[in-house]
């Protein structure tokens, strides 16, 4: 049964190649790099943007003219009954056919509207500033998930080595009780929980497997890669963290050039352009049209074989909505209020972010001071543990005291690295929020 567990153990090792043979070591930057330039969703904001940065264009605003060209043909029969008034004989035409050929060139053009024009083009500018800010806002979150996803990599792999050292632990307590088992200085019980202690942490270590594999999926997801089951290994062999980021500096970020507060700015002017757009309804309005047209005609019947018309037309028209229900009064007193409604929630928004500011720094400065402690836990624990050992190598020491104190070094040893991952995922909130995410690309 034994030499089977032993056999058990090597065939568990050889599931995880990828710690040892992995073909490619990948670091932050690079997982960054090729997820801008791959990831879909940011392909698809950017085609977003395109699209605002197309549409500003004095056309669409209403600067220029409409021009146009259209052209007919028509054929016409007709049958005809004229009574003279005097009473003399009745005129009768029958199967008169006229053909009409026309053609047309038309312009159209809107001199004036109010300021309306001038309006529309501003808008149309601020919704490309929008069409920027929202791939911005993208492209910050994706770097703030890519980031947090690959240092969760670097735990599950750590999280990894830890039960493997724990598994080797485990077995090195079974041998020892195999050997003392066969002398008869262990009882049977001894080895039968020597035996499920191993199993335990086998099936720990099978169980990492899956989630390292999970999270190694999702980071080639992110990043498009063409094979999400390709492997790779991080550069990073620990969780590092900047303990000494300045809470000043990046509130004043924050208030500065904070993307959503940055969006949320531009609605309330948006929604101030759409209140001049209403407005110049107050005023005239001005418009030119003019033309070109060409009309002939072929006639089978009458004095005439056939006419031709052309030449050009041009006119304006002036124009003044004076009563429309009381309407535009409305609509512009909602306007009034929808710019007031886009205050409030500018002021809601600075509100939002000054308090997930100050949750996120009493948890980043929390965990650090809780990694500190952990760190001198896990000290503790590897000394505990090996003095543990050597009592129970002496036969001074329980099998079931040995487990506690393996035990807590795991325990210990997970805890630190959870504690770690957890300030660097405050961290990457910290310069999220302030705008500074972008460092890690840099």
């Amino acid at each position: 049964m034994l030499k089977f567990k032993r056999y058990a153990f090597a065939a568990i090792v050889l599931l995880f190649p990828f710690l040892s043979d992995a073909q490619t070591v990948i670091d932050l930057n690079e997982v960054i790099r090729v997820g801008l330039e791959n990831n879909y969703d940011l392909k698809i904001s950017r085609n977003e943007q395109q699209i605002s940065d197309n549409n500003v264009t004095l056309g669409n605003a209403g600067f220029l003219p409409s021009v146009g060209l259209n052209s007919g043909y028509n054929v016409r029969q007709s049958n005809t009954d004229q009574f003279p008034a005097d009473g003399s004989e009745t005129v009768s035409t029958r199967n008169s056919v006229t053909q009409t050929l026309d053609a047309g060139l038309n312009l159209n053009w809107t001199i004036f509207e109010g300021f309306r024009v001038q309006t529309n083009y501003k808008r149309l500018q601020e919704l490309k500033t929008v069409g920027e800010l929202n791939t911005q806002l993208d492209v910050e979150n994706f770097i703030a998930d890519i980031s947090a996803e690959y240092y969760n990599y670097v735990q599950q792999t750590l999280r990894m080595q830890n039960l493997r050292q724990a598994v080797n632990l485990s077995r090195e307590r079974l041998r020892i009780v195999e050997a003392r088992y066969q002398i008869g200085s262990l009882s049977r019980l001894d080895l039968q929980q020597a035996r499920v202690d191993f199993n335990t942490d086998s099936s720990q270590l099978i169980q990492q497997y899956e989630v390292i594999h999970t999270s190694r999926i999702r980071l080639n997801e992110m990043m498009g890669a063409d094979n999400v089951e390709q492997q790779f290994v991080a550069a990073d062999t620990t969780i590092s963290f900047n303990s000494m980021l300045s809470k000043p500096e990046l509130f004043d970020n924050m208030m500065k050039v904070n993307t959503s507060l940055l969006l949320t700015e531009k609605n309330k002017v948006l929604s101030e352009l759409d209140l001049k757009t209403l407005q110049s309804q107050n005023y005239p309005y001005l418009r030119l049209n003019g033309g070109y047209g060409f009309t002939h005609y072929d006639y089978n019947k009458g004095n005439f074989d056939r006419q031709r018309n052309w030449g050009p037309n041009v006119g304006v028209t002036l124009g003044f909505n004076i009563f429309d229900g009381f309407n535009r009064s409305r609509e512009q007193k909602n306007a009034r209020i929808r710019i007031d409604n886009r205050e409030l929630l500018l002021e809601r928004q600075k509100l939002f972010l000054q308090s997930d500011f100050a949750n996120m720094w009493l948890s980043y400065q929390n965990n650090i001071q809780l990694t500190n402690l952990e760190k001198e836990s896990l000290e503790n624990a590897e000394i505990n543990y090996e003095i543990a050992m050597d009592r129970y190598k002496l036969g001074d020491l329980s099998g079931i005291l040995l487990r506690e104190a393996q035990v807590s070094l795991l325990q210990a040893e997970q805890r630190l690295l959870t504690a770690q991952y957890r300030t660097k995922l405050y961290e990457i909130s910290l310069l999220q929020i302030s705008g500074k995410i972008g460092e890690y690309l840099r």
